[in-house]
Parts: structure tokens; sequence; C-alpha cells
């Protein structure tokens, strides 16, 4: 087959897709118009609402319409009757069907008969390992965000709706927002992060507390970020973080004046 048949046929990439890392994304490049269909809908590394934004062409699988189909039915129901495809992208790794009876190269050899072409893209590696959802997730949790972000080829990032705080923040000059973390996101290592806020398409400089706020204390992990050069009430607004590094663990804070003296410090080493 000619490289431009291939890009022109009606392509369907299919796999779990959880954050959208650097492997994932070279299974969704090469064919025009590559619909993506994802078969997990956990989403623990790139939430829900933040992937449709960046992959509009996504389709999100209805676990209890696939979960019971043989490998046979779930190509002929699925990629074939419902998708229409004309070539398959999938990872080394893809496993399909009741029970994950069925592989990539089980996929390849029946299609091969139907004029559907299969692609079958080999893993990626980052430092002489294959990147996975299971290292980035195992990185978060650990406060290796650099590392993690690497694998990931973005920053890991999130949004939700700003919520109303305690105020203490702007009792010592920085003022905060509040955020919980969305649900079934995976909980980054509590401590203190130099990061990225985007409101209303601006994106500033930030630097963002996860954790139970041990001076205070909370009652669960809340996400606090003060914001570079900005003012403005954001109560009740969708925001934009995204964690760049890992400056520190949290701390408990004898006085106001030993915590402003830290903050100064964080800000000084991302400015």
């Amino acid at each position: 087959m000619h490289n431009n048949d291939y890009k022109n046929r009606k392509a369907v990439a299919i796999g779990d897709f959880d954050g959208m890392h650097l492997a994932h994304k070279t299974v969704v490049t090469g064919a025009e118009h590559t619909i993506i269909y994802s078969v997990n809908n956990k989403f623990s590394l790139l939430q829900k609402s933040i992937f449709e934004k960046r992959y509009p062409n996504a389709v999100f699988a209805d676990f209890d319409e696939i979960k019971n189909l043989s490998g046979e039915e779930f190509i002929e129901k699925i990629l074939l009757e419902k998708f229409e495809a004309k070539a398959i992208l999938c990872g080394f790794n893809f496993r399909f069907g009741k029970n994950a009876s069925w592989s990539a190269l089980d996929l390849r050899k029946y299609l091969e008969e139907k004029d559907v072409w299969v692609r079958i893209l080999e893993a990626q590696e980052f430092e002489s390992l294959p990147i996975s959802s299971t290292r980035i997730r195992k990185a978060v949790q650990e406060g290796r965000i650099t590392y993690a972000n690497e694998m990931l080829g973005y920053n890991f990032t999130f949004e939700s709706e700003v919520i109303k705080g305690d105020q203490r923040g702007r009792t010592v000059g920085y003022p905060t927002i509040n955020q919980h973390l969305p649900e079934g996101l995976v909980v980054p290592k509590f401590g203190v992060y130099k990061s990225l806020t985007t409101v209303d398409g601006v994106t500033y400089k930030s630097f963002t507390n996860i954790g139970m706020r041990p001076t205070w204390k909370v009652e669960e992990p809340l996400c606090e970020t003060h914001i570079f050069d900005f003012s403005g009430d954001l109560y009740g607004r969708i925001v934009t973080i995204e964690l760049v590094d890992y400056l520190r663990p949290e701390k408990t804070f004898k006085d106001v004046n030993e915590l402003k003296e830290q903050l100064n410090y964080d800000k000084s080493s991302i400015i």
C-alpha cells in the first residue's frame, strides 16, 4: 500500500490513552482525520475535560457496550460497523475482547483479508525503559514531576473550580486561589511546586502547594496557588494549573513571619 493511500483512509486509533503520553501520541499520528477511540475512562493523568479540548476527535468507549464482546465481535461491531474503519492504529501491547484474549497481532491477522490496514507501534522508551502510564503515575506520586513531564510530553495539568478559602494568604502578602484536585486524578506528592496558571487564555508564573496544610490543616488534600502579577476575583471560575517542578515538601511554620520568609524564598527561586 502506498503511504498516501494509507493517509487518506478513515483511520481509528485505539488504546487506553490515559494521559496521552509520548508513546500514545505516536499511535494517533500518521493518518489524516484519525478518530481516537479511548477504551479506558479512568483519566488518572489527564482529566477528561482537558482531553476533550485537546482531542476533539476523541470517542470514549461505553464499557457496558464492549465489556462482553469477543475479539471478533469488537472488530466487527465497533471498528467496522460503528466507525467504518479502513485503517487501525494501535500499540504493540494493545489487547481487547473479553478477558483481553486478543492481541494487536490477532487484530492485524483478522483484518488483513478485509483490506483494513493495521499499523502496530513499537514501544517508545525514556531512559532505556518503555514509557507507560504506570511509570508516569509513580513519578507524579513521588514528586518527580519533571521526570513525569518528559514522558508525558507536556506539563502535568489539571483544572477545577476556584473555591472559597480562609484567606490567610493575603495577610502575608501572598493571596492564593484554592481548588480541589479533580476526582480520579493521581494525587501528586504533597509539597510546593513551581507552576503555571492559566486564566482566560493568559498564562502566569505561580507556585502551588498541594497537601493538607500542616500549619492550619484541612480535611482533604487541597491545591493552593499564588499567581504572580495577577489580581482579580476568580471564585467559581475554572482555572488550569500546570506543575512544572517540585520545590520542597510541606512544612509546619511556628509563626506568620517564618511562613512569609519561606514564601519569599520560594518565589525568588522561580523568578
